[in-house]
């Protein structure tokens, strides 16, 4: 279906560390590319930039891995990853202790955490990224556990990527509506109940839900006028002008809530011709603007990178599992990148 997205899961990166090293070079779309390696990799702390950057992160080990293997060339292009900030997208069975050292690496740094909270039950509509919490108890219990890692921690929190844009679409059962909603609204306000904690709800993408109308009545049935606003294009690739101008128009209808806009991999916009599964690992595309949140627009609190890029969006056009690190995709993104 167009326009939705497909992020990762953490456990499931966890299950890979020991594979970062596997050379490029499997038939993917994303070959190793040709183009010399900047001059200089990006800061570890970018300018601009208050967010954590995690050392333990898969483009790191990557990079430390390509450089012991002499790769010195792809090792600096992958820097222009390893070395932004990234949400963390937290695990589904124990949230605490990847919350709690995330937490405290930033604290040390002076940097804010930004985490994805991605759990919500049937989740996904059973496609590529399938799962979530076994019930509304068991989520109520997961976002309280992640809320209680958070504690007084500098944080920002996307809020269950595709939940409401996936009521909006019909892709989530009626049946399940309700309850979703609800379970939403009480996330907003427990993670809010966290003194440095700032909450976005995701709204989805321009290219998904065209009328941004149909999203205000349900963000606010899911407690975006407690939240600090919505977060869009998330996994997905669409340009700042279009999720900017999508972004104010919601923001219009719903009192003049900011947002935020995940820049991971939209340097160059869409896939050309769209066409079916054109969200899933579409070839030929780059890093987008580095986190920030200097962005220029008032309504636009940050420009962050959400996806992990690098990390699958399903099996499609050669790639592992959704989550899973794909360092030739990486390694592509990076080299097409214009910062």
């Amino acid at each position: 279906m167009p326009g939705r997205h497909r992020p990762r899961s953490l456990a499931a990166a966890l299950g890979v560390a020991l594979l970062i090293a596997a050379a490029p070079g499997c038939g993917s779309e994303e070959s190793a590319p040709s183009r010399a390696p900047a001059e200089a990799p990006p800061e570890a702390a970018p300018a601009g930039s208050p967010y954590w950057v995690d050392p333990e992160s898969d483009a790191a080990r990557q990079v430390a891995a390509w450089e012991a293997q002499g790769r010195a060339g792809e090792a600096q292009l992958l820097r222009r990853i390893s070395e932004r900030p990234m949400a963390l997208w937290v695990p589904g069975d124990d949230p605490g202790p990847a919350i709690r050292r995330a937490a405290k690496g930033a604290g040390a740094a002076g940097r804010v955490l930004v985490l994805t909270a991605y759990n919500i039950p049937h989740r996904d509509c059973g496609q590529h990224s399938a799962g979530g919490a076994a019930g509304a108890t068991a989520y109520r219990d997961w976002i309280g556990a992640f809320a209680d890692a958070v504690g007084d921690a500098r944080a920002v929190v996307v809020l269950e990527p595709d939940a409401v844009p996936h009521i909006v679409d019909g892709c989530t059962q009626a049946a399940h509506h309700e309850e979703r909603l609800r379970l939403l609204s009480e996330a907003v306000t427990r993670l809010k109940g966290n003194r440095n904690t700032k909450v976005y709800l995701d709204a989805g993408n321009p290219a998904w839900i065209p009328d941004p109308m149909k999203l205000v009545e349900p963000l606010f049935k899911a407690g975006l006028g407690r939240a600090d606003g919505f977060s869009l294009n998330v996994s997905n690739f669409q340009p700042d002008a279009a999720g900017r101008e999508y972004g104010a128009r919601i923001s219009e209808a719903a009192h003049g809530k900011h947002f935020v806009i995940d820049t991971s991999r939209n340097g160059l916009g869409p896939l050309p011709g769209g066409g079916h599964e054109s969200w899933c690992n579409p070839p030929g595309r780059a890093l987008g603007a580095a986190p920030t949140d200097r962005t220029g627009d008032p309504l636009v609190d940050a420009y962050l990178w959400i996806k992990r890029p690098g990390e699958s969006d399903g099996p499609c056009r050669g790639g592992p599992a959704a989550g899973r690190w794909w360092p030739e995709y990486a390694l592509g993104l990076a080299s097409r990148a214009s910062q």
